[in-house]
């Protein structure tokens, strides 16, 4: 797929290139809905034991789901999440304090 390098912009073609069809047509309210699901599924493994190898696997997976579930929204707002960032928090002028 994308060999040992990977950007932000080439995952968020590949999540474009294998999903945008199904995903434009459910839109961007219902798409949002599975995303928060996906945050919430987040949220359970990180209340979990971290120590456990087995909760660490589904940690890893679920912080997978949440970023491709992420750049499925921004795909179908036609927003480059990589310029986005760029922009924002790599700029001459990036946020002071909190996000």
């Amino acid at each position: 797929m994308m060999g040992d390098s990977l950007t932000l912009s080439a995952f968020q073609k590949h999540i474009r290139d294998r999903y945008y069809a199904t995903d434009a047509a459910r839109g961007s309210a219902k798409t949002f809905v599975w995303f928060i699901e996906e945050v919430g599924e987040l949220a359970t493994a990180l209340n979990g034991e971290a120590a456990s190898e087995e909760n660490r696997a589904n940690l890893r997976e679920e912080f997978a789901d949440v970023f491709a579930w992420l750049c499925t929204l921004a795909n179908i707002n036609d927003v480059d999440l990589e310029s986005a960032v760029r922009e924002k928090y790599l700029s001459e002028k990036p946020p002071s304090g909190t996000k």
